[in-house]
């Protein structure tokens, strides 16, 4: 039986280039000299700190140029909330991994609703849809692709016939 997942990944190692490439930009630009704002990377999990506020959104802006020209889909980011604390805020930023189970069922309401003949199933973070025919499983990926609303990026991925 035809089938494909729906994922939605971020690429980690794109985006550690892109946090490198930001704190060379901090290291060289006047606004950034000696304030010592810089952007980490652990695991998953983006940290931005500045001495203020508004750095923090200038730095931001940089790193989503950054994140944006290196191909990593904006929509994988979850920012927190700015902690101000004496002289330094920080950000975290979570880059997201995975279709949570609340994402998930939106996509299968929303592939039953529309009345295709394919069947959707969650499997763990990813979303697996089958059909009988390649070209029902087509429309389910154009179906899909429409959605500008949806807040997380969809990539298709083990498309078997």
């Amino acid at each position: 039986m035809p089938s494909f997942d729906v994922v939605s990944k971020a690429d980690l190692h794109e985006v550690a280039n892109a946090v490198d490439q930001t704190n060379r930009e901090l290291g060289t630009r006047f606004d950034f000299k000696d304030t010592g704002a810089k952007v980490e990377l652990n695991e998953a999990v983006i940290t931005a700190q500045a001495p203020s506020r508004f750095q923090i959104e200038q730095l931001l802006d940089v790193l989503r140029t950054r994140l944006a020209k290196r191909g990593v889909d904006l929509k994988a980011l979850d920012y927190g909330k700015v902690v101000e604390a004496g002289q330094r805020a920080t950000q975290t930023i979570t880059v997201r991994q995975g279709i949570d189970a609340e994402h998930a069922r939106k996509l299968v309401k929303l592939i039953k609703d529309s009345k295709l003949k394919v069947q959707a199933a969650i499997q763990g973070d990813e979303l697996r849809v089958s059909g009988k025919s390649r070209d029902d499983l087509q429309a389910a990926i154009a179906l899909l692709r429409k959605l500008e609303d949806f807040d997380l990026p969809l990539q298709f991925v083990n498309f078997r016939d």
